[in-house]
């Protein structure tokens, strides 16, 4: 087996906010591209806009950084940040595919968390190399050995082999650009170093050189998908053997089994955040190429003359669904540009399908809606967020999980779900998730104030969980869940006390009605929103639906009223985003999202229809 001494390839894991886009933001900047580049935005791999906006990587992405020895050749370093939130498992699964090693992160005062578990147990599946960074060292709760000791039982809890578990530990603070091999004091910079180049160093000796054979026939693995307005789709490639030339006519190994003969019209290396146009590239090399519209994730470019496959990329089973399908409201079309028909939202789906891996869309019984599934409520509202902002409007049901049978009988997931909070509110949490048939696995108390909890939950249970769990921790408390296992079904849930506010008659919403009924609940709606007939504007104080008249209006006579100079106060609205809306409904509920707004609404609109089908269930029960 040969070695290529003059690159290595190394994905950044972490759980939620633990600094890999700021890591690698650091590392581009000490980078010898950086400075050819002038100055550079913060979280620059975090390009989408939704990324920006709610703080997290949602897709895998691969840069490329030219690092030169003090006393050696210069090295070319591809570092792949993928995202730390589980619902987005398939990008993660899909990096490890293109690397030879990890560089795990965790916090110096969160420790190790459910998606640090879930990222590591996927790089030790893989048998790949580990450096351990405990980033944030500078933070005043920072905890240092213990989160290494933590860190520690975890690799032994995932079964790490002896290899595994004999990494490297690097003390870094990624905000400022600095690491170290020495421990420093909880709540200090490390002082005996100014930059990365520990980090730089720890990587050439940790992660090992691509290997490959001498004269072995081509194989490339597709690993992503992306696009070029002048090129078309691209296809990111992780090259195993051989060589590839730009214009080489190569095979093309489908997922169905065939093979047919393509041509590469174009081939793309990453430099820093930009690719450029080369001639060849050979193992080990992460490149672009063009000219193959059709081409998959997990297929393979092998040699004309000898095609070998290599296996296909396979990903954790979904757990989530709902149900995906277009506008059915009164509403529906109002939005100039909007994409309304059924073959527009499956046309979008269908694209969805060719750069998402961990998705599934199955039909329905209904020709203009279907079956998503995946890995849960965040990815799913992902999506249906990407689809509003391009200007389609849907109709989108509660989450469901998926279920499996097992000997016959129905298993439904369950998650692990870890609590931070402080003490004052256990008796609270306990109580939520007690009745959504939670079990208590482990209690921690730092002595600091605040507990950190660790339960096993049905996933069904934590669907809504999140804003009940913010009320009653007001605002302080953080949770983090991830998929354990399937157990036998739990039975009914009840996980939302209170009924809903349903209008009865469309129109406009006015503040004479709205002040009328805001001692009924908690209003979703503002004055001269429009509405229509079983369109949900509030949440009721009661456990029981009320249909209401928020369209009334008051009634002008020439007679002087005695209360005409009171003043009455109007309570502001909750404003609910796509997450909450999700979140809230019911299993006779919906949510219509449109380019314009986001509303909730019955499944079925005729309030006559529902009085019957409530005392029809009445009368069963």
């Amino acid at each position: 087996m040969q070695t290529r001494t003059d690159l290595r390839n190394v994905a950044i894991i972490a759980h939620v906010d633990h600094g890999k886009t700021t890591l690698v933001d650091a590392m581009l900047r000490q980078g010898s591209q950086s400075h050819a580049r002038g100055e550079m935005a913060d979280r620059v791999m975090d390009s989408m806009d939704l990324e920006r906006e709610k703080g997290i990587t949602i897709l895998a992405k691969n840069t490329a950084i030219s690092y030169r020895p003090a006393d050696g050749e210069p090295v070319t370093i591809n570092i792949i940040d993928t995202p730390g939130h589980a619902d987005f498992g398939g990008e993660v699964e899909r990096g490890l595919t293109m690397v030879d090693g990890v560089a795990l992160l965790v916090d110096a005062s969160e420790g190790p968390l459910p998606q640090t578990r879930f990222v590591l147990r996927k790089a030790l599946h893989a048998k790949l190399p580990i450096i351990l960074i405990i980033n944030k060292v500078d933070r005043p709760d920072a905890r240092i050995k213990e989160v290494v000791d933590e860190t520690y039982e975890l690799f032994l809890d995932l079964d790490a082999d002896e290899h595994q578990i004999e990494f490297p530990i690097v003390y870094a603070c990624a905000r400022d650009g600095i690491a170290s091999l020495t421990q420093p004091k909880d709540g200090t910079v490390p002082e005996d170093s100014t930059d990365l180049e520990v980090l730089f160093s720890t990587i050439l000796e940790t992660i090992p050189a691509p290997t490959y054979t001498e004269g072995a026939p081509l194989q490339a693995h597709v690993v992503n998908l992306d696009a070029s307005p002048f090129l078309g789709r691209l296809a990111l490639c992780r090259v195993h053997e051989g060589t590839i030339r730009k214009g080489q006519t190569v095979a093309w190994c489908k997922t169905d089994g065939t093979i047919s003969n393509v041509r590469i019209s174009e081939l793309l290396v990453t430099e820093g955040l930009e690719r450029k146009p080369a001639e060849s590239a050979g193992p080990g090399d992460i490149i672009a190429l063009a000219g193959i519209p059709e081409i998959m994730i997990g297929e393979t470019l092998a040699d004309a003359e000898n095609p070998i496959p290599l296996p296909l990329i396979t990903v954790d089973e979904p757990a989530i669904s709902m149900v995906l399908g277009t506008n059915t409201s009164p509403l529906v079309g109002r939005v100039k540009g909007a994409k309304v028909t059924a073959r527009m939202v499956k046309d979008r789906l269908d694209k969805e399908l060719i750069g998402n891996v961990s998705l599934r869309i199955l039909p329905t019984d209904r020709p203009d809606a279907w079956e998503v599934q995946g890995r849960g409520e965040l990815a799913l509202a992902i999506l249906v967020e990407q689809m509003r902002r391009e200007g389609y409007e849907l109709t989108v049901g509660k989450p469901q999980v998926v279920t499996r049978t097992v000997d016959g009988k129905v298993h439904e997931p369950v998650e692990r779900l870890t609590i931070d909070a402080p003490d004052e509110y256990m008796g609270a949490i306990t109580q939520l998730l007690s009745t959504r048939k939670g079990r208590m696995q482990e209690l921690i108390n730092h002595g600091t104030g605040w507990l950190r909890m660790e339960w096993l939950v049905p996933a069904r249970g934590l669907i809504g969980f999140r804003t009940e769990f913010l009320t009653e921790t007001r605002g302080t408390g953080i949770m983090h869940h991830l998929y354990e296992d399937h157990e036998p079904w739990f039975g009914e849930l009840r996980t939302r006390q209170n009924g809903s506010l349903v209008a009865d008659r469309a129109g406009a919403v006015t503040g004479f009605a709205m002040i009328n009924l805001q001692e009924r609940g908690q209003l979703f709606v503002e004055p001269s929103t429009e509405v229509y007939e079983g369109m949900i504007v509030g949440e009721n104080s009661r456990e029981d639906d009320m249909d209401v008249n928020i369209t009334k209006e008051k009634k002008l006579t020439n007679m002087r009223a005695a209360s005409a100079d009171n003043t009455e106060r109007l309570i502001p609205p909750r404003k609910l985003s796509l997450e909450q809306a999700l979140e809230f409904c019911r299993e006779d509920e919906c949510v219509e999202v449109t380019p314009a707004a986001v509303r909730i609404r019955k499944v079925e609109l005729d309030q006559t229809v529902r009085g019957r089908a409530a005392a029809r269930r009445k009368h069963q029960q």
